[in-house]
């Protein structure tokens, strides 16, 4: 990438005014030969603040087999607690209000803080998707300038090849006039 001009607008087709941000950034990078490509746990990591990182750790535990199979155990623990054992002084007879209520607050609250880790899933996504265009896009650049280093070196050697052919061509018509 020996004149960024030149090589912005032969690859991008529009002028170095038109790219954009992030077109910037990774032409910046490549021309430095610098890495572009960042870990991206860790800066998602970075940016998160202590209750995002509460809203993603419980929307794994209640989005898990583990949490549906131990709450099933407890939703059959209550019932059999309040109809069996409890016939005659049950806390929660049936059809468990009090159950009801329970889940009720459970659904409230926990609805929430799942959408709360989607919506930071689907940040995360974007900024995955923003971070592969870029290093696609520097890796793209990066072919694109050894195609073009390589066929410069392919000229200069076409060029010398063609220079020892002619030198050759005018020993041998010399050799032959002898």
């Amino acid at each position: 990438m020996h004149n960024p001009p030149n090589f912005v607008h032969l690859h991008f087709d529009k002028t170095a005014d038109q790219l954009g941000d992030i077109e910037k950034r990774v032409l910046k990078k490549a021309h430095e030969r610098k890495v572009i490509s960042t870990d991206i746990n860790a800066a998602i990591s970075a940016g998160s603040s202590r209750g995002e990182r509460l809203a993603d750790g419980i929307a794994r535990v209640g989005g898990s087999w583990s949490f549906i199979i131990a709450f099933l155990l407890f939703l059959v623990f209550w019932c059999v607690v309040n109809t069996i054992l409890l016939t005659t002084n049950a806390f929660d007879p049936y059809p468990f209000i009090f159950l009801n209520l329970v889940l009720s607050m459970l659904a409230a609250i926990q609805a929430p803080i799942i959408m709360m880790s989607q919506n930071r899933q689907a940040e995360r996504d974007r900024f995955e998707a923003a971070k592969d265009y870029e290093v696609n896009l520097k890796s793209e650049l990066e072919v694109l300038s050894l195609h073009q280093k390589i066929d410069m070196q392919v000229l200069t050697e076409l060029a010398v090849v063609r220079e020892e052919l002619a030198k050759l061509s005018k020993l041998v018509i010399e050799k032959g006039s002898i």
